[in-house]
């Protein structure tokens, strides 16, 4: 199923799922059939006992009326829901471990075990919703498409075998980064700051994804291609991302991990370039859809 937070006209927004060209309000369409809870993150966290319901529901519905389905070009998408944490994995593909190093200052041998940061909540900004350029703040803003795992179960000292149990579906993160906001080597400023997380256009269950690492992954600016690649180059895989966070960390439902980026960030180019206000930067990862946002000065 693909999950989406979407609102239509000035309405508040709710929980539908896409079908072809539609986008169903699932509270709406399964009305007396299941009770729906209103946002995405709440239905994750319910478990998969109500997943199972509404896949039965939706696949036993011969017709949505025209009260609970839309055309999804009449549609607005947010962000499908604001998630508890964010752990990033940096220097995960074995091209942009070597393009950092030239521009970036890291360690030019490839990492022996994931290297991990974080993003708050409120870094989280939906498909459409503009990437904030500070320029008092920052001349380096950098973009990074990366596959977001969504995190479907509890999580604690989990192994590699079990490990992909534990996910609800995946879907798209921009890595914002200001790149001359680095503190010794720490990145949370850096990546941290607001709408430094764009995430959507909708969350794909692991029933449409089953193999996660063969999916091409592709950003452009203005609409021209800087990033090209493919989650099978991932340097640590999914399962042996969950395994390493969950080691020390409790993975909750509702929580994301952005899995690391492909080759061509702007700090790599020759000259450099980075994004300025006016740009717009989408990121599309096949199976999954497109994200994309404007960059707005403040």
């Amino acid at each position: 199923m693909r999950f989406v937070t979407f609102s239509v006209n000035d309405s508040a927004a709710t929980l539908g799922i896409v079908m072809g060209d539609r986008v169903v309000d699932l509270r709406k369409a399964l009305q007396g059939t299941v009770d729906v809870p209103e946002g995405l993150l709440d239905y994750i966290k319910a478990g998969e006992m109500l997943h199972a319901h509404v896949r039965t529901a939706v696949a036993q519905s011969a017709d949505f009326g025209a009260d609970s389905s839309f055309a999804l070009a009449d549609v607005r998408l947010h962000a499908p829901f604001r998630p508890g944490k964010i752990v990033g994995v940096g220097l995960n593909y074995v091209e942009h471990v070597e393009e950092s190093s030239r521009t970036l200052d890291t360690d030019k041998d490839l990492p022996t075990r994931p290297v991990l940061f974080s993003k708050p909540g409120t870094a989280v900004v939906g498909p459409g919703e503009p990437i904030r350029h500070n320029g008092a703040m920052t001349q380096q803003l950098d973009w990074e498409c990366e596959l977001a795992v969504v995190i479907g179960t509890s999580a604690l000292g989990i192994d590699e075998s079990s490990a992909l149990s534990h996910v609800f579906g995946y879907s798209i993160v921009n890595d914002i980064s200001a790149r001359d906001q680095r503190r010794s080597g720490q990145w949370f400023f850096s990546k941290g700051q607001d709408s430094y997380a764009p995430f959507g256009p909708m969350v794909v269950t692991t029933d449409e994804i089953t193999n996660p690492h063969t999916l091409q992954l592709s950003l452009t600016v203005n609409g021209d291609q800087r990033q090209n690649g493919n989650s099978e180059h991932m340097l640590f895989k999914i399962p042996t991302l969950i395994a390493d966070i969950s080691s020390g960390v409790t993975l909750e439902p509702g929580d994301v991990i952005a899995t690391g980026s492909p080759q061509g960030v702007g700090a790599a180019m020759d000259p450099p370039t980075f994004l300025k206000p006016g740009d717009v930067v989408a990121c599309t990862i096949e199976s999954i859809g497109t994200l994309s946002n404007p960059v707005v000065a403040v």
